[in-house]
């Protein structure tokens, strides 16, 4: 009977006989006296569904008339700084709706144009009226294998895909670093493109440096692919070996 194990051993042998690679480093092809040129660096746009800070500051000689012109703040609990209470969100039609000063479009205009038009409107209300313009919610989104994916907000609103995958954790030893994907949105349309981290050229790519609501997706190499194979027709054999052992124990009372 000890030649019916015989199979089932053999089987485990091989699946536990699994071929090792090196692991793939970061900009694999990449000399230390490499000199790369980045891309330069471009403004984002405003898109549907951004949160939008606009702060309105001016010379009038009565603040609550600046106050007038910007949403209400609030004290951070357990600190001396201020926040407003909510932001300018961009609808469907790429428009925010400004406290007196009507629908304004914003889609499609970067942070200054937006402060110019805005600007524009309040020359002739307030004195000296000045505008800044930022994201509230500047962020991108980590998925796939690494090992915290998630949405991270980026209060620089500047991050490189690099810097991403560190906020992510890195990726993990069964993530391919040579095909990871970026989905960029803009004017309506999604934009997907593979990158290659080994490789020197990143740092011209324009997916180097993300943009606002970036997806980076990191797919799993064929070594893991192989490993859950393996991890499944191990089950099925210590499945089938049990059945063996069980007809062999019935055989051995019966006889």
């Amino acid at each position: 009977m000890r030649y019916l194990f015989f199979p089932g051993f053999l089987m485990l042998f091989l699946v536990s006989c699994q071929t090792q690679k090196g692991v793939i480093n970061y900009l694999e092809t990449t000399k230390d006296t490499t000199n790369a040129n980045l891309i330069n660096l471009t403004e984002p746009v405003i898109q549907k569904d951004d949160l939008l800070s606009i702060k309105v500051y001016s010379l009038s000689a009565d603040p609550k008339i600046d106050a007038l012109y910007n949403l209400p703040e609030q004290t951070v609990a357990g600190s001396s700084t201020t926040t407003a209470t909510a932001g300018f969100l961009v609808d469907a039609a790429g428009n925010i709706e400004y406290p007196r000063l009507g629908t304004i479009h914003a889609e499609g205009l970067k942070k200054n144009e937006l402060a110019k038009v805005i600007k524009n409107k309040l020359d002739t209300i307030l004195k000296s009226p000045s505008v800044i313009v930022r994201f509230l919610n500047y962020r991108v989104t980590v998925l796939g294998e690494v090992r915290t994916p998630g949405t991270f907000n980026i209060p620089t609103e500047r991050i490189t895909i690099f810097e991403a995958l560190g906020l992510a954790g890195d990726i993990t030893e069964y993530g391919n670093k040579a095909t990871v994907k970026i989905k960029r949105e803009a004017g309506g349309q999604a934009d997907i493109q593979t990158i290659d981290l080994t490789a020197k050229d990143i740092f011209t790519s324009p997916f180097y440096r993300l943009q606002q609501n970036d997806v980076v997706f990191v797919e799993q190499t064929r070594k893991k692919q192989q490993q859950q194979q393996q991890q499944t027709v191990a089950q099925q054999i210590g499945i089938a070996t049990g059945i063996i052992t069980a007809i062999a124990l019935i055989i051995n009372i019966i006889r």
